[in-house]
C-alpha cells in the first residue's frame, strides 16, 4: 500500500499595495496638562495614519508631534490640542496650547538634552510654522504651533 501525501498548497506573496486614503479628512485630540499626554499624541498619530494607509509619514509625524506635545506640556499649565489633517497630499499637524510665549530658536549643544525642536521642524518637515493666536485674535490665548508632510507622487503599480 502506497501513502500519497499531499503537498500544502502554495501560499503566492503579494506585495500590499498603499491605499489612496480618502481625499479629506480630519482628526482632533484634546489632551489635559498630563505628562502621559505627548505618548498618547505619538501613538494617535501613528494609528492614525496607519489606518488612513499613509504609514510612510508615520515616522516623521510622530517625531515631530511628539516633540511639539512635549514642548507644550513642558511649556504651558493647561490643555493641549492636537489636530491632524489630510488635504490635497498632505498632511497638516498643529499642536495647540495655552501658553502665550512663542518658542525662539536656541543653539544646543553636543550635550544638552533639549533646544533641538526647532532644528527638528525645519530637518524633517516639509513646511512649519508658530501662530500667535493673541496677536491674531485679542483675547484669545495660547499658541498653534504646526507642520506638514506631503506625501511624495507614487509611481504607478507595474503589473
Amino acid at each position: 500500500m502506497t501513502t500519497k501525501i499531499a503537498a500544502a498548497p502554495r501560499v503566492r506573496a503579494h506585495a500590499t499595495v498603499p491605499q489612496e486614503p480618502p481625499e479629506n479628512w480630519e482628526y482632533s485630540l484634546q489632551l489635559p496638562h498630563d505628562p502621559r499626554g505627548p505618548r498618547i499624541a505619538r501613538s494617535t498619530v501613528r494609528t492614525v495614519l496607519a489606518e488612513h494607509g499613509l504609514g510612510d509619514l508615520a515616522d516623521r509625524a510622530e517625531l515631530l508631534t511628539s516633540e511639539l506635545a512635549t514642548n507644550a506640556f513642558r511649556y504651558s499649565d493647561g490643555q493641549v490640542a492636537v489636530r491632524l489633517r489630510w488635504r490635497d497630499g498632505t498632511l497638516r499637524v498643529s499642536v495647540w496650547d495655552t501658553s502665550p510665549r512663542c518658542p525662539a530658536p536656541v543653539t544646543a549643544g553636543p550635550h544638552s538634552e533639549n533646544g533641538r525642536g526647532l532644528l527638528l521642524l525645519s530637518l524633517c518637515a516639509d513646511d512649519w510654522g508658530i501662530l500667535d493666536l493673541a496677536k491674531r485674535h485679542p483675547g484669545v490665548a495660547g499658541k498653534v504651533v504646526w507642520f506638514t508632510l506631503a506625501r511624495p507622487a507614487q509611481p504607478p503599480a507595474v503589473l
